[in-house]
């Protein structure tokens, strides 16, 4: 089993800041790429920034300057920084993980595509 789990959301002022993190418990073996999605009310879930195993990164346009994702590997967790914070960057940030590999006794179990369960982030004016 694997599971992500994020913390760090919360209510900010425009123009504030918050570090979004996402830890991915179990038998981790390895993770190929990990990134950050967000859904505001009455919209469609978009990505807003992913990260490959060996630390590419691309933003979606609306946050390039403004956010930085990173990861450790080592820890199995990705981190997203998001500075000068906007009202329209509001929403539930979902941390997703693509091609888990974990250790299952002898063997190994591979899943496609792991979500955490999100964590609101919402900016005041």
């Amino acid at each position: 089993q694997v599971q992500l789990v994020e913390s760090g959301g919360g209510l900010v002022q425009a123009g504030g800041s918050l570090r979004l993190s996402c830890a991915a418990s179990g038998s981790i073996f390895s993770i190929n790429a990990m990134g950050w999605y967000r859904q505001a009310p009455g919209k469609q879930r978009e990505l807003v920034a992913g990260i490959t195993s060996d630390g590419s990164t691309n933003y979606t346009d609306s946050v390039k300057g403004r956010f930085t994702i990173s990861r450790d590997n080592a820890k199995n967790t990705v981190y997203l920084q998001m500075n000068s914070l906007k009202p329209d960057d509001t929403g539930v940030y979902y941390c997703n993980a693509d091609e888990v590999t974990i250790v299952a006794g002898t063997a190994f179990d591979n899943y496609l595509e792991v979500w955490g369960q999100g964590t609101l982030v919402t900016v005041s004016s």
